[in-house]
């Protein structure tokens, strides 16, 4: 790291990372040119200070702009820098954060400024779906240079300094600052759809750590990011009551009530945001009719009804998910579409890129349906009907064309009062409700509200089993840690039986585990050994070899826990490990 601690750039970096894990790169590098007395000026680093550190022991790659140098205009050596940064992060599959303070391009050099936009919007791109893109605006950041946040996966700007826009608000016709500062945080937090949060520097520095934390390294990374030392089994009493504010539900789902809101701001009908269910990051979108306040007050309200905002918002958070393999989770609660000329421009588009998100995702997608479901507005929230893998419902929703009394006067426009009611309740029993659509097959299961964290938990893991072979057996870890199936071999013999066919080490060295906890070997003595080998090796004569050093060093005591062979039926619960594992049997041919 650069000596000069009166550097922002640098003070920054400090900031973020780890202390003292921050490696510095290129920082003899200074601006090329020599055209309007460019080399009497300074310029050290080129105005951009980048390097590699950590966070929280996360590899992360970082440029840090120096707005003291020509005030942290971009010129050629400058993005030459940044683009090393992507192609470093691209190599090691490692985030990219980007700390932004410019003030745009350096007319010093003109073409080769303009050729180095080009070659950053182009290294966003290349990164784009295989690391993690964020960024900070904590100075200018205009022009051409709005478009790098814009092409992240996450923005942040300070809530004072930070300013971004495309065209200063002044040089607006019929504009000036005084009237509309449209380059203000506030303005681009609220309108603009890129911002994820606004705050103080210390507070947007937290945010990213908090953010490097919840995602995979890179779009082959694992979505497991954190041990869970949160009661799994918990009930969660008041969720029907709140059911308005998707906030609430999901902090209340989540592993320590961790949720990670973004765009929270902007189309505030439409909530997007991370959260954690055994140490896994899932993704969740959600309908949102009310805001509640810390005082669990009543602040704010919406219709139930899907508009552009909400829609685009949506559909670009689903596509980041997908790109690295992260869970959906879609809490529903919607009864139509946005009824205003604005909605009639636009809706249509914004429903269409949502639907393609939602129904091209090929991530481990999952509904929860927790008031109403109505109309098209319900197929689009990632229903049965658009390729969600399970849909589940409280048992008091309501999922059908339309509400079950405008139904019944639509269809008996001449009856009474009383008969409309009783058509009504017929129409909402055979049409309108979670039963009837759970008889047509459209949902899985209805739960209740307070076994919502529970039930959602085992159905995802249940999707990951089937689409990642990389985190599969976490679902046995799971089952045994909740305690639904301990000693249940023949629960335990299905779940192997699936998972044997991607023979990687995790699934192999869980799968060990498992068998120690049902055969009743001492866990806590083979702990650290099954610590060591939990990564995963490219070749399987490694897994292998690993696998057999970790049963000989047991002496084979893997088995029935009676006779600790592999094929037994000593015991009330047959233990057959040879018809579910023939690596075992290679391995142990005497067994």
């Amino acid at each position: 790291m650069s000596s000069n601690n009166e550097n922002l750039a640098i003070q920054r970096i400090a900031k973020l990372v780890d202390e003292n894990s921050f490696m510095e790169i290129g920082s003899l590098v200074t601006a090329r040119s020599t055209d309007f007395n460019l080399t009497a000026a300074k310029t050290p680093s080129d105005g951009v200070v980048i390097g590699h550190g950590l966070i929280d022991g996360n590899l992360v790659f970082i440029y840090s702009q120096d707005a003291s140098v020509l005030n942290g205009t971009i010129g050629e050596m400058h993005a030459k820098k940044i683009a090393s940064v992507y192609d470093m992060a691209m190599k090691m599959g490692a985030p990219v954060i980007g700390l932004i303070d410019c003030g745009g391009i350096r007319l010093q050099e003109s073409v080769d400024a303009l050729d180095g936009f080009g070659t950053i919007y182009a290294k966003e791109v290349a990164a784009s779906g295989l690391v993690p893109q964020i960024c900070g605006v904590f100075g200018n950041c205009g022009g051409g240079l709005s478009v790098v946040p814009a092409l992240c996966d996450f923005a942040f700007i300070e809530e004072k300094k930070g300013r971004m826009f495309v065209n200063a608000p002044d040089a607006i016709e019929g504009n000036n600052t005084e009237k509309c500062d449209t380059a203000s945080a506030a303005f681009q937090s609220e309108n603009n759809g890129c911002v994820d949060f606004v705050g103080s520097e210390d507070e947007i520095m937290e945010q990213i750590r908090q953010l490097v934390c919840m995602l995979p390294s890179n779009n082959e990374g694992d979505v497991y990011t954190d041990d869970c030392e949160d009661d799994l089994n918990r009930a969660c009493e008041s969720m029907e009551n709140m059911k308005g504010d998707p906030r609430y539900l999901l902090s209340q789902i989540s592993d320590n009530n961790v949720f990670f809101e973004t765009k929270a701001d902007y189309a505030r009908n439409m909530v997007t945001g991370l959260i954690k269910l055994n140490g896994m990051t899932v993704g969740a979108v959600a309908n949102c009719s009310e805001v509640y306040d810390a005082e669990g007050k009543k602040a704010e309200s919406f219709d139930k009804s899907l508009t552009a905002q909400g829609c685009n918002k949506a559909a670009e958070f689903v596509q980041f998910c997908d790109a690295f393999s992260i869970p959906v989770l879609t809490i529903t609660n919607v009864n139509g579409l946005k009824n205003c000329m604005c909605s009639e421009k636009k809706l249509a588009k914004a429903l269409a890129r949502m639907t393609y998100a939602f129904s091209n995702a090929t991530c481990a997608k999952v509904n929860l349906i927790t008031g109403e479901a109505y109309g098209s507005a319900y197929v689009f929230m990632n229903s049965k009907s658009v390729g969600a893998d399970l849909v589940y419902a409280w048992s008091g929703a309501k999922i059908g064309a339309m509400d079950s009394t405008l139904a019944a006067k639509i269809m008996y426009p001449e009856a009474g009062a009383d008969e409309i009611k009783q058509k009504a309740a017929d129409y909402e029993k055979l049409q309108d409700s979670a039963t009837s659509a759970a008889a047509r097959g459209y949902v899985d299961r209805l739960i209740d509200p307070a076994d919502t964290a529970c039930q959602l938990l085992i159905g995802i893991s249940h999707i990951m089993l089937l689409v990642s072979g990389n985190t599969v057996l976490c679902l046995i870890s799971l089952l045994l840690r909740m305690s639904l199936c301990p000693g249940k071999a023949l629960v335990l013999r299905q779940l192997l039986i699936a998972a044997y066919p991607f023979q990687s080490l995790q699934l192999l060295t869980l799968i060990c585990q498992s068998l120690v906890m049902v055969s009743g070997i001492d866990r806590c003595k083979i702990q650290y050994q099954l610590l060591e080998i939990s990564l995963e090796f490219r070749s399987r004569d490694t897994v292998i070899g690993r696998f057999r050093f970790l049963i000989q060093s047991y002496n084979g005591r893997l088995g029935c826990g009676r006779c600790s062979r592999f094929t037994c039926h000593c015991s009330a619960d047959p233990f057959d490990l040879a018809v579910f594992c023939p690596v075992l049997r290679r391995l142990h041919p005497s067994k």
